[in-house]
């Protein structure tokens, strides 16, 4: 049974509200910038796609991820109307550090930060009134792990609404780990070209809300048809094609759809040389003779790698998409991989269409796959 998705917030580099987002990406704006809240001259890299929200450059405060989380979820369930009192409703939040750079700033700094609020439950009781509250670190498919469970919660009928959230700020360990290991800093973010050099962090959050029935809300965005997870553990950062492509079975199945449904793909696209090409070829040995039947795109060219909130921000994108017949092509691709030239790749400016039914992946380390099927509202 498909569940209908009636409220939506996000917040990223490119934009502070579903709409604005949707723009940007559309637009093929890029939030890449130089940094703003570590020091350059520790660094190799100078560039990521932070959200501008620090009272000056260099100077970095606590509690950012928690504070995109709250945006999020406030502009969701206000979208939905169900207002500031969520003490009813489940929130499911997927993230890859939580607030690690907070406790950066702690343990360095000296910044005020108590540990009870490394999680995000206690600003959200705090705000919302919510009591009901779980976050899970699947790395980068975070969000989509939790739409799984949102879905779960709802078919036992249990619960009205839950909603399902992602949320991240750039660390600087995390940072500084991938500028350690990229011996060329990436001067973009370049999914499927064949000059990628890797990706760049980003930060963002996003929500949405689903609910069991349609009635009483101002407006029904689409529906979540399916979610298909699995862990093939094949490596601590690898990707396993088998694993993507089971994941993609998975949720095809799950939904009562065959390939030839699927009207857009909206890929994972980290801009890394092993997972493009994975990505891509599970998606055509799924696909088969009808891997030029959906078009594909992604958005980490603009938005940076936004990490624990990466699947839902996509998931968001693709029902824009579906309401609104634009689809945001990947840009900084100057010359396609021989895989990826070989679909209907959205790129350099947006394309139109109808799009019924659209499939969003998302691929965290230690194989950690998640796949949703989602559906125009009717």
């Amino acid at each position: 049974m498909t569940r209908p998705v009636v409220g939506v917030g996000a917040v990223a580099s490119i934009g502070r509200d579903p709409s604005e987002l949707f723009e940007s990406l559309c637009a093929g704006r890029s939030g890449l910038a130089p940094l703003r809240g570590f020091d350059r001259s520790k660094f190799k890299a100078g560039h990521l796609f932070e959200i501008d929200d620090r009272p000056a450059p260099g100077v970095d405060v606590p509690g950012r991820a928690t504070a995109f989380l709250l945006d999020a979820v406030g502009q969701a369930a206000r979208d939905a109307g169900l207002g500031e009192d969520l003490r009813d409703v489940p929130i499911l939040v997927g993230t890859g550090l939580r607030e690690l750079r907070s406790l950066e700033l702690w343990w360095r700094d000296g910044a005020d930060f108590g540990a009870e609020r490394m999680h995000f439950g206690t600003a959200l009781r705090e705000r919302f009134g919510a009591v009901d509250t779980h976050t899970f670190s699947n790395a980068c498919s975070a969000s989509l792990y939790a739409l799984a469970l949102a879905v779960d919660q709802l078919e036992t009928g249990a619960v009205e609404h839950v909603i399902v959230a992602g949320a991240d700020s750039i660390t600087e360990s995390m940072f500084g780990l991938t500028d350690a290991f990229q011996l060329e800093p990436p001067g973009r973010l370049r999914p499927f070209d064949v000059d990628r050099k890797g990706t760049i962090l980003g930060e963002g959050a996003g929500a949405i809300v689903l609910a069991r029935e349609v009635d009483g809300h101002p407006r029904v965005h689409g529906r979540v048809r399916s979610v298909g997870v699995n862990c093939d553990a094949h490596h601590t950062t690898a990707p396993l094609q088998a694993g993507v492509a089971a994941a993609i079975r998975q949720a095809h199945r799950r939904a009562g759809v065959k390939p030839e449904n699927v009207d857009l793909v909206m890929l994972h696209g980290t801009g890394t040389p092993l997972n493009d090409e994975v990505e891509v070829r599970a998606l055509r040995e799924v696909f088969g003779e009808h891997e030029r039947v959906p078009l594909v795109t992604a958005v980490k060219s603009m938005t940076g790698h936004t990490a624990g909130s990466a699947g839902v921000l996509s998931l968001i994108t693709a029902l824009r998409t579906m309401s609104t017949g634009r689809i945001p092509p990947v840009t900084e691709l100057d010359e396609p991989t021989e895989d990826v030239s070989a679909l209907r790749l959205v790129h350099t400016t947006e394309a139109t269409g109808r799009v019924e039914v659209a499939q969003v992946n998302g691929f965290g380390f230690g194989g950690l796959n998640a796949v949703a099927i989602v559906e125009a509202a009717r």
